[in-house]
């Protein structure tokens, strides 16, 4: 077995180990949830319902948390990564060999990088080649920037360059890559707030008025008689089939979605990655909830006065 299966194979051990433990740890949070519902409810379907419906829930956020740490990892090593490509460089330039540059640049600034260089640099002393050990780096790391950036160097390395300047050239393009994207993100930063409003203000006060109005019509047709109802006049009235609690319960759930919805789409406009709009999530949700049910309250009574 190679090097690089070796080093897939224990990656995926670690990673088999952690979402085992993960599973136990959800599945006994939701033991205990359906412990407490029998307690009160006494029932073993009611049971059986909230321990599902609690290792879902649970199992779901864990993963939701989990990718936006392993993003902001992401994120925090790619920042830091043409300073490291800048730094082995200015070593090598000083006449060090290459395991002994990215030894000496695992700094604790370049956390978590600090941690793959050193590996890197390990596996470099002990007769790995540059090239598998840069790819076995670039595998832990898991970025499609640094995958593409890596794929640059070793082409150049391959091709016979000095690998000194090809490092140098790499950082710039880095670095000026970032400036551009930070500059991408603030000329969309107006779309990012329009959106946001859209969905967290404007929508769930909309569907709040079409709740109230739906109550008010159906609690003014059902007082009158057919008969009593002017047949002169430019519009028609009719049996209305849409009950309350469904444009209620519709409400709801369209919000929900959108929400949701809307959230991926913040991410992929203004970071480029829909699982990073994840995180405006609770607030978004919290923020249209809020406003649906207090303006569907003021809008009641409001309206109920009048009528």
């Amino acid at each position: 077995m190679t090097d690089k299966k070796r080093t897939k194979v224990r990656l995926t051990r670690e990673q088999l180990m952690m979402e085992r433990k993960k599973k136990v740890v959800i599945a006994i949070i939701s033991l205990i949830v359906s412990v407490v519902v029998f307690i009160f409810k006494g029932n073993f379907i009611i049971t059986g319902i909230a321990f599902i419906v609690s290792f879902g829930v649970i199992f779901t956020t864990a993963k939701f948390m989990s990718s936006l740490k392993k993003s902001a990892r992401v994120k925090k090593i790619e920042s830091v990564f043409p300073d490291f490509l800048q730094l082995v460089a200015s070593n090598l330039r000083a006449g060090m060999t290459v395991d002994r540059a990215m030894l000496l640049s695992a700094r604790e600034e370049f956390d978590p990088l600090d941690k793959e260089i050193l590996q890197c640099g390990k596996d470099i002393s002990t007769g790995k080649p540059v090239d598998l050990a840069l790819e076995s780096m670039s595998k832990r790391i898991n970025s499609d920037k640094i995958d593409k950036t890596l794929l640059i160097i070793l082409s150049g390395i391959r091709a016979g360059g000095d690998l000194a300047i090809l490092l140098e050239e790499t950082a710039r393009n880095m670095r000026q890559r970032g400036f551009t994207e930070k500059k991408a993100a603030s000329q969309v930063l107006m779309y990012v707030i329009f959106i946001f409003l859209a969905v967290s203000i404007f929508s769930p006060g909309l569907f709040s008025l079409s709740g109230v109005l739906v109550k008010t019509m159906t609690n003014l047709m059902g007082g009158l008689a057919p008969d009593a109802i002017p047949q002169n006049l430019p519009i028609s009235f009719s049996t209305i089939n849409i009950s309350e609690s469904f444009v209620f319960y519709f409400s709801i759930s369209f919000i929900i979605v959108m929400d949701i919805m809307a959230s991926l789409v913040l991410g992929l406009v203004s970071k480029g990655d829909e699982k990073e709009g994840l995180r405006y999530l609770p607030i978004m949700l919290i923020l249209s909830l809020s406003i649906f049910f207090i303006l569907r309250k003021v809008l009641s009574g409001v309206i109920g006065g009048l009528t």
